[in-house]
């Protein structure tokens, strides 16, 4: 059950706080709540004036009044315009003669006192646009940023998005899901499709985790050798099962990069790509006849399971089932596996909620302005997905039991 968002609950006013509310009604002549959040930017200013002044006094050593023997002193304010929640404005910050003082309620190169930045990547995230981020600002809180500001804001993370897919990864990945999400972008006034490719690693402790995240034009076995190499390169150095549905070249990259790792054509992918054609009315009991196969107990089952739904389809739809025979050699390794075990392979509920996040990124922009724009979106939308995967794969006991079994001492002994 969702939970409840707390309400703020106002405390009781006792007489004091009625006097300060009294005085502000009159001092600031108060009508309206726009004229609330003009006295509340005035006096958010002198408190921050006041504050400083008293931090400006334990700097020197002596009050503005007092008279001393210091060599440094006070040497006017520099006036300075900052952001905040109620709006911009300015303060006017204490200056020492040796230039010493380092304020600390709004410190040297603080612009902002409203956490904005971290605004603004939390709506970048949600795959708002540098415009529609510009709008939202303005409209909140009541000063411009411009489209070219938020941009350098977000520009702060491509750092932290290179030592991301930089950092070290497990040496060992029981399983390895790998997908791909399709994107417009533009570039030189010309708009094409570039791939977003997700891995998403299993590791031995059953956790799950995004270990890669690329954005690439052409698929082939060269470009996914560079892939899986450059996770060997992180410190991977097996993989029990990749699954992926039939990229261009995958294949033939497995084979090279990690040849004890077996292929396997994701059943999700399989049973959507099948379905893609048939009519509605014809659905249900197509998608039932599937599961007929790979649900079957034994290969040689399913492959007699798979033949009778080709053929029992063949008049209605004759190329639906060429996918299956053809690529039987590579969908067939999971009727090695128990049920649950199967399960665990073919259900993709991580990655097909990612992939959710990822296509609610393509609803709110029809075209990224860049790759490297893509590439924050993604990024920051990836931070926002995985923030719930905290637990490890349902029945991982019997998984790891069973993959132990099948592939012997291939498994880390401190697992």
């Amino acid at each position: 059950m969702a939970r409840k968002k707390e309400v703020y609950k106002i405390k009781p006013l006792n007489e004091n706080k009625k006097n300060i509310i009294s005085a502000l009604i009159d001092e600031y002549d108060i009508q309206t709540a726009e004229d609330i959040q003009e006295a509340l930017k005035d006096l958010l200013g002198g408190t921050i004036k006041t504050m400083m002044e008293s931090e400006m006094d334990e700097h020197l050593g002596y009050d503005r009044y007092e008279r001393s023997d210091s060599s440094n002193y006070r040497n006017g304010t520099k006036s300075k315009k900052v952001r905040s929640s109620y709006g911009e404005f300015e303060i006017d910050v204490p200056q020492d003669r040796n230039g010493s003082f380092e304020p600390q309620i709004v410190k040297k190169r603080q612009k902002d006192i409203s956490e904005i930045d971290q605004k603004i990547i939390s709506m970048y995230a949600r795959g708002m646009t540098t415009s529609q981020i510009s709008e939202q600002i303005e409209e909140i809180y009541g000063f411009e940023c411009s489209e070219g500001f938020i941009s350098d804001v977000t520009d702060k993370i491509l750092q932290e998005i290179d030592d991301w897919q930089k950092r070290p990864l497990e040496e060992v990945y029981p399983v390895m899901y790998i997908d791909a999400v399709h994107f417009s972008v533009r570039e030189d006034n010309i708009v094409k499709k570039l791939a977003a490719y997700v891995i998403i690693g299993i590791d031995c402790n059953g956790m799950k985790s995004v270990i890669s995240l690329q954005i690439g034009e052409n698929e082939s076995s060269k470009y996914w050798l560079g892939v899986l190499n450059e996770l060997k390169n992180r410190g991977v150095k097996d993989v029990m099962v990749i699954c992926a549905d039939g990229l261009t070249g995958i294949k033939e990259a497995i084979q090279t990069a990690f040849p004890m790792a077996e292929y396997q054509r994701c059943i999700v992918h399989m049973v959507r790509n099948t379905l893609r054609h048939v009519y509605y009315k014809d659905m249900k009991t197509f998608a039932a006849d599937l599961k007929k196969i790979y649900l079957a107990p034994t290969e040689k089952a399913g492959f007699e399971n798979m033949q009778e739904v080709a053929e029992k389809w063949s008049g209605k739809y004759p190329a639906a089932m060429k996918r299956w025979e053809d690529n039987w050699d590579v969908i067939c390794p999971i009727f090695k596996f128990s049920s649950t075990v199967r399960k665990a392979i073919y259900t993709t509920n991580a990655i097909e909620s990612l992939n959710s996040t990822y296509k609610r990124l393509n609803s709110q922009r029809s075209v990224f302005p860049s790759d490297k724009a893509l590439l924050k979106a993604l990024y920051l939308s990836t931070l926002q997905a995985t923030k719930k995967w905290t637990q490890k794969v349902r029945n991982w006991g019997t998984i790891m039991g069973e993959f132990s079994i099948m592939y012997p001492n291939r498994i880390p002994d401190n697992y």
